[in-house]
C-alpha cells in the first residue's frame, strides 16, 4: 500500500470520530486546547489499536468482525447519543454546572464505538502485503488531529447552540451509528 493510499485510509478512518468529537466538544463549557488534544490523544490510541487486533484475528475472525462491526457500532453509539439526549431533556438548569471535560471512560467507550470499522478494515489488511504498524499509527494519527479540531469546532458550536448542545450532540451520535448501520446494510446504492 503505497503512502497516498495509506494517508486517505488514515482520513477516511477519522471522519467518524471527527463527527463525534464535534458533538462531545459542542456539550462542554468552553473546552480549551489541553481537553481537546487529551480527547484526540484517547481516540488516536483508541483508533491506532483496533486495527492491529482486527489485523492480529486475521483470517480467522474477519467474517465475525465484518458480520457485526456495524450493529455494534451503531448499539454503542446510539446508546451514548440516548444518553446524552435524556440528560439534556431532563437535566435541572438551575443545579447544572457547566462541565469542562468528559470522562476518560466515556471519551474510551465513544472513540471505541467510533473505531470499530477500523478493527474490520485492519481484518482486512491482514490480506494483503501491508505494513499493519504503520497503517495503524498513520490511522491513529490521523484520528487525533482530527478529534482535537473536532473538539475545538464543537467549541464553537456548543457556544453557539447553547444548551440545546447536548441534545445536538446526542443527535450527531446516533445520527453517526445510523449511517454506519446504512452504509454496511447498503441502503444508499
Amino acid at each position: 500500500m503505497n503512502i497516498l493510499t495509506t494517508a486517505f485510509l488514515a482520513f477516511a478512518m477519522s471522519t467518524d470520530a471527527f463527527a463525534a468529537a464535534i458533538g462531545k466538544g459542542a456539550t462542554l463549557n468552553r473546552p480549551h486546547w489541553r481537553e481537546a488534544v487529551r480527547t484526540g490523544l484517547i481516540f488516536g490510541v483508541i483508533e491506532a489499536i483496533t486495527p492491529l487486533i482486527g489485523w492480529f484475528l486475521g483470517k480467522a475472525a474477519a467474517q465475525y468482525v465484518t458480520a457485526w462491526d456495524h450493529w455494534i457500532a451503531f448499539g454503542l453509539l446510539s446508546v451514548l447519543g440516548g444518553r446524552m439526549l435524556i440528560n439534556s431533556l431532563t437535566a435541572s438548569k438551575a443545579e447544572e454546572k457547566p462541565q469542562t471535560s468528559h470522562s476518560f471512560w466515556v471519551l474510551a467507550l465513544t472513540g471505541f464505538a467510533t473505531s470499530i470499522d477500523a478493527m474490520a478494515v485492519g481484518a482486512g489488511l491482514a490480506f494483503v502485503d501491508v505494513d499493519i504498524f504503520s497503517t495503524a499509527a498513520a490511522i491513529g494519527m490521523a484520528t487525533m488531529i482530527m478529534v482535537t479540531l473536532g473538539v475545538m469546532l464543537g467549541r464553537v458550536i456548543g457556544h453557539v447552540a447553547g444548551k440545546r448542545a447536548e441534545f445536538v450532540g446526542g443527535l450527531v451520535l446516533i445520527g453517526i451509528g445510523c449511517t454506519i448501520l446504512a452504509e454496511h446494510l447498503q441502503l444508499f446504492r
